[in-house]
């Protein structure tokens, strides 16, 4: 069938363009609705709520701001979701999507997770950590080990705190270390036991009860810092200023499936949140050591350097307990003396003697 009208075919084109202009006015004028609910993820750090907000929220609040609705990651802090020892399980378990921890009181099955939170002696400060893993292995190391463990991936490792004691009792001799009852880890714990030290392991929300009715004679766990922010300071009454490790060391671990499922653009975003964080406590950690050091309301004690450099001694030997564990176990530690005698062949303001 052909038009021959004219007026015909100027009236059908002048009908049909207003049909496909209100069409396409239609279109644009309609709302934007996003095509599927926002990826939600559960993480759990190992801080409480006090020290969440600074070695984890923030940078999970900045994480969920610039996904702009894509995915919302929800915080849950210490024993919240699942008690810390069972940490790692979760995640491989898929329980929880992420956790924030060290290796060690998480539990993981690795034979490195001696490694993570504060190996005796291994750093000297808190710069130690990233360059060590960056710069030195450990980060190759890491990801070989745990691409050994179904269902759960290691995505970073960054520093904290140095560890010292805080107590009930005044520490200024090696002697005095014996029968002292704190709160710490499974590796410094281990090591400090020779020393009369007794390790004790309760969730976390219990310990400054604990130290309050005298089961516990304080925490060797964090520095100063921390002590403050999460009100031990408040329970204790001195500070050892001998550290024995200089940096707490902590992972980022994610449920393998749930990380896969993530389009690439929000796995660089986490990433991003992860150094954004890491960044952030290496100044917040750094600061707040020497002010409140200086405010005055811990007593100030130590051990005169040539009776803790027995201590120090000891740390090698135990250096060699822990590498005859595996030849991975050993290749930390060879790296781990390789870093340290670079530090101290370089001198101030890398190591003092």
């Amino acid at each position: 069938m052909t038009i021959d009208n004219p007026f015909s075919k100027r009236e059908f084109l002048k009908k049909a363009g207003v049909v496909t202009a209100g069409a396409a006015a239609g279109t644009l004028a309609a709302p934007y609705v996003k095509a599927q609910s926002p990826i939600r993820w559960r993480l759990q750090t190992y801080a409480g709520p006090a020290l969440s907000e600074h070695v984890v929220k923030n940078s999970i609040d900045w994480f969920n701001e610039a996904a702009d609705g894509e995915m919302v990651i929800e915080l849950y802090t210490a024993d919240q979701l699942v008690p810390q020892g069972e940490l790692f399980r979760a995640v491989q378990a898929g329980t929880i999507d992420a956790a924030q921890s060290d290796d060690d009181s998480a539990a993981a099955p690795v034979d490195v997770k001696v490694f993570g939170a504060y190996f005796p002696f291994a750093s000297r400060y808190s710069l130690d950590v990233p360059a060590l893993w960056h710069w030195y292995g450990l980060k190759e190391i890491w990801e070989e080990a745990y691409a050994e463990i179904d269902g759960v991936t290691w995505l970073s490792t960054g520093s904290w705190d140095p560890c010292n004691f805080g107590t009930t009792k005044p520490i200024r001799s090696v002697a005095d270390l014996k029968g002292l009852r704190v709160y710490t880890f499974p590796t410094g714990g281990q090591f400090m036991a020779q020393f009369g030290v007794v390790p004790v392991s309760l969730p976390y929300e219990d310990v400054a009860p604990a130290i309050q009715t005298g089961e516990l004679d304080g925490v060797c766990w964090c520095g100063i810092t921390e002590m403050h922010t999460v009100g031990w300071a408040d329970v204790v009454k001195y500070f050892l200023t001998n550290p024995i490790s200089g940096a707490w060391a902590g992972s980022y671990f994610v449920n393998t499936e749930k990380w896969n499922a993530l389009p690439p653009h929000l796995q660089r975003l986490y990433r991003m949140a992860i150094d954004s964080s890491h960044y952030y406590r290496l100044h917040w950690y750094w600061a707040g050591e020497a002010k409140y050091r200086n405010e005055g309301k811990l007593e100030l004690t130590s051990i005169p350097e040539p009776e803790w450099r027995t201590v120090e001694e000891a740390a090698a030997k135990f250096w060699e307990e822990i590498a005859s564990q595996s030849p991975r176990s050993a290749k930390v530690v060879e790296i781990l003396k390789k870093y340290n005698s670079a530090m101290e062949k370089a001198g101030p303001p890398y190591r003092y003697a």
